[in-house]
């Protein structure tokens, strides 16, 4: 994950030693000396304390907010440790069907529907005179309270619902905080930065997630779910920890007792404007056609809680495979990231889309074969076939 930058050449420091006179050879031979000292030593100084700048992450520049970034793409990648938790939750202690809890979980993706508004209240109200570390310790702490409760005082499917949406909601803006930092850091950049930059994301929330699925399903299977949603509750924290690496001037609110529309007259007025800029971005075709893609992409009804259902009551697969499952896929993801940072950020976008979608789709429907039993008849046994069958759709995915 780490590369070493490319060094530069060792320059020649003291080109005229050998053009000197002979008249004044002492002491400009001990001033030569002492100067040599001093340059290497000052060298010296510089080669340990631009060591941060010699490392790259996926091809991004080692730095504090760098790394702030990708910690809390790594927290994103973690908390899918409690994702097997909540299934087993849901269907053996609340005795939720399919349909029951495919409704939580349309329910656990509202707060990522509404991301732009998040932006808008980060930009628009700083939390403490910050736009950034102020909301990113917010969503730690949210998390880490919603985490707790499902681990302590929850026992029905409303109790659930409403701690699994604050859950979310945690994490959709903590997301958008950091986008918006990447953004900024993008801007004005070529694709193939801007593809390290998604790199750097994707990979770390690979990474977390490789490190929490090695564990997901043996933990559930050896100390409950509830055990389990009391070390998810720890992974937040992270994120309101990393908030000190972001650097961020400190912006004037307020004064005591002040309206916040009062303090900014022209509050309003930019409202207005940006909402105007914003629908005029959304009308041109080079935006409104990919949201309408994605729009139907993610309209397109998932089937994740009838598979989980059958897979676990008609093929008996544990919470210790089904966690080797996702390690498979974690790793996966990461090979997904590798291939595309390393062979493929410089391909034109549209082929990239044109081809994983044809590939895709035809992967995609190899889930037929595991519902029908027709693996078995070809030799596969179940396992292995969910195995492969996850392998491939994850990397094609990143």
């Amino acid at each position: 994950m780490f590369l070493p930058l490319s060094s530069r050449g060792n320059e020649s420091l003291l080109d005229s030693s050998n053009s000197s006179g002979n008249g004044d050879s002492i002491p400009m031979e001990q001033e030569s000396s002492t100067s040599m000292s001093s340059v290497a030593s000052s060298r010296k100084k510089d080669r340990y304390t631009g060591n941060a700048r010699r490392f790259r992450i996926f091809g991004v520049d080692f730095s504090p907010d760098s790394v702030a970034v990708a910690m809390v793409y790594f927290v994103q990648g973690a908390l899918g440790l409690s994702r097997l938790a909540v299934s087993f939750y849901l269907k053996d202690d609340l005795h939720l069907d399919p349909a029951e809890t495919a409704l939580i979980s349309g329910f656990s993706s509202l707060p990522w529907l509404v991301k732009p508004l998040y932006g808008f209240i980060s930009d628009s109200f700083p939390l403490f005179g910050y736009r950034r570390r102020s909301y990113l310790v917010l969503s730690g702490l949210l998390g880490a309270l919603s985490w707790s409760l499902m681990a302590t005082f929850v026992d029905s499917k409303y109790g659930a619902v409403v701690c699994i949406l604050i859950g979310s909601l945690s994490v959709a803006f903590s997301d958008v905080v950091v986008d918006s930092m990447v953004v900024e850091r993008a801007r004005g950049e070529s694709q193939a930065i801007s593809g390290s930059l998604q790199s750097l994301c994707w990979g770390s929330s690979a990474f977390g997630a490789i490190v929490s699925s090695y564990f997901s399903g043996s933990l559930v299977d050896a100390y409950g779910v509830r055990f389990v949603f009391g070390i998810t509750a720890l992974l937040p924290m992270i994120t309101s920890a990393v908030a000190v690496l972001v650097k961020e001037q400190h912006v004037p609110g307020p004064t005591r007792g002040q309206n916040v529309l009062l303090a900014n007259p022209s509050f309003l007025e930019s409202s207005r404007e940006n909402i105007i800029q914003l629908w005029n971005a959304v009308r041109e075709p080079n935006v409104f056609l990919p949201t309408v893609f994605i729009f139907l992409w993610q309209a397109t009804p998932q089937s994740d809680s009838a598979v989980f259902y059958f897979t676990t009551n008609k093929l008996g697969f544990t919470p210790e495979f089904l966690g080797r499952v996702k390690l498979v896929t974690s790793v996966a993801s990461l090979v997904g990231v590798g291939l595309y940072n390393g062979f493929l950020k410089r391909v034109p976008l549209r082929k990239n889309f044109l081809a994983t979608t044809i590939i895709g789709t035809a992967f995609g429907m190899t889930q037929v074969l595991l519902v029908t039993g027709l693996n078995r008849q070809l030799g596969i046994s179940d396992e292995w076939f969910a195995i492969g069958d996850s392998l491939i759709l994850t990397v094609l995915g990143q």
